[in-house]
This record gives C-alpha cells, structure tokens and sequence, in this order.
C-alpha cells in the first residue's frame, strides 16, 4: 500500500541512516522509490548499494531541479496508493510502517496520515505543531513535509510547485486538502527529524526576511481564491487585527493590568 519517496541531494553523510531506519520496519511490504537529484558527492555509491541487496528500493538519477522537483519525480515511479515522502536526513521508528498500514486499512478514503514527531540532532524534544484544521493549515502548516498522503490528492492537484525552493509541503496541502477531507492523526512518535547545527534556510530568513515574508506572499496570491472562500477580505481582517492590537495595548496601560503584572513578577 506504500510507496516511500527519498530525494536525495548531496546527503551522503546521512542517507544510510535513513534508509537503515526503512530496512528495519517491522512492516516489510513497501517499496522504497531513490531519487538522485543531481547530487555531487558519494550518494549515488550509497544508494546503488542499497539497491543491490534490497530489490525493494527502485533508484533514479535525474538532474537537479531541487526538492519539489525530486518529489514529484519520484511520486510519478511510485507504484502505490499512498506516497510518505521521506527526506534523506531523516528517521522513521521501527513501527512506522507497521501504524500506518493499520490505519490505512481502517481508512482507506484517508487523504492524509500524519503522526507525532520528535526533533534530534542539534535540537531534541516533541515537534509541537499546531492541531489539523483545514482554516488553521490556510494560516499555518499543520504537518511535517514527511506525511503519508493518498496518491490520488496528489494527481488532483498536480503534485509540488517547483517553483517554491520552501514552503513547497504548505502550498501542497493548501491546494491537495478541501474542509472535508479526511485527515487521520497517529498519536505516537513515529518519526525523528533531524535538525542540523547550522540550519541553512533557518539563516537565509534570519539574513533575508524579505524572502521569508515573499513566500507568504506567493502562496497567499497563488491560493487567493481559496482563501477568499474562508477568510474574506483581507482588508477587513486586517483592519480587525488593527482594533484587536489597540483593544489590547489600552487594557495594558490600566492600573489594575500593571497591578496585577507587578503581582505576578514578586509571585
């Protein structure tokens, strides 16, 4: 019922973990689809040695065309209904499989199968993300980019904007997902997501915030009929926002607040 798809992209140091942590599920019916993003260094020896021994994993080369792209290649090999893109850095526990399929067969009309996840590297603890609704995700991203999704929302929507070199998993929910699709929660840490020392993208838009604030934009313009649908005007809800921010900065400045923060600080 699986179809795992691992872009891979210079990632030598930590694609043997990652396909390490697949070898050992203790569900064993999948098919684990390898896409070479034009890497450079000795990922492709890696992954052709795992495809020796394993005839499970399907190996591709492409050139490189970025994430999204590599996605959307690998998504167009896999042969099963339910695509758990799975980034080459990152861990699944043992019983991943093993939850997934379970549930899958309890909802087969599934649109998405996400669970809990949990940081380790540079960063550890529970990935606190916030609770599914589709309104909420048109805010914020609801899910890790490594989801389980059902094949077909994927066909529906015409995969990843390769376009977005981030935020390429939000805009593909916004537009893959509808108020009714069935969304299905695993409470259990079923993935690890490896947060590394120096985060590349995490400086790019601690550097350029502008670029930060362009992606909002493109999705946000991208999307805008959706959003219309659900939030209306922007104007108005900004101009709500504006009322919200002075309502609460003229409750702040009353003798009672400044009391009571005085209160909670000797507290």
């Amino acid at each position: 019922m699986i179809s795992i798809v691992v872009p891979v992209y210079n990632q030598a140091a930590f694609v043997a973990e990652t396909l390490n942590s697949i070898v050992a599920q203790s569900f064993q019916d999948w098919e684990c689809i390898l896409v070479n993003d034009g890497s450079t260094d000795a990922s492709e020896e890696i992954l052709l040695a795992f495809t020796a021994k394993d005839n499970r994993f399907t190996y591709y080369k492409k050139e490189n065309g970025g994430l999204a792209s590599a996605r959307n290649f690998g998504i167009r090999k896999a042969t099963k209904p339910f695509i758990f893109p799975l980034d080459a850095d990152d861990l699944i526990t043992s019983d991943c499989l093993l939850e997934v399929s379970k549930t899958i067969d309890k909802n087969p009309e599934a649109a998405v199968i996400h669970f809990d996840t949990e940081f380790f590297g540079s960063k550890t603890g529970l990935n606190k993300l916030p609770n599914y609704t589709y309104t909420t995700l048109l805010i914020q991203n609801c899910f890790v980019a490594c989801t389980v999704f059902n094949k077909s929302i994927w066909e529906k929507c015409g995969g990843y904007d390769e376009n977005l070199k981030s935020f390429e998993d939000w805009d593909f929910w916004i537009r893959s997902l509808t108020l009714d699709a069935v969304v299905v929660k695993i409470s259990k840490v079923l993935f690890h997501y490896r947060k590394h020392e120096k985060e590349s993208l995490t400086n790019r838009f601690k550097n350029e915030p502008g670029y930060y604030y362009s992606l909002y934009d493109y999705i946000y313009t991208k999307n805008k009929a959706i959003y219309d649908v659900h939030y209306g005007n922007p104007i108005l809800a900004f101009h709500e926002n504006q009322l919200l921010k002075q309502f609460n900065s003229k409750i702040k400045n009353t003798f009672v607040f400044k009391m009571y923060e005085k209160l909670k600080k000797i507290l």
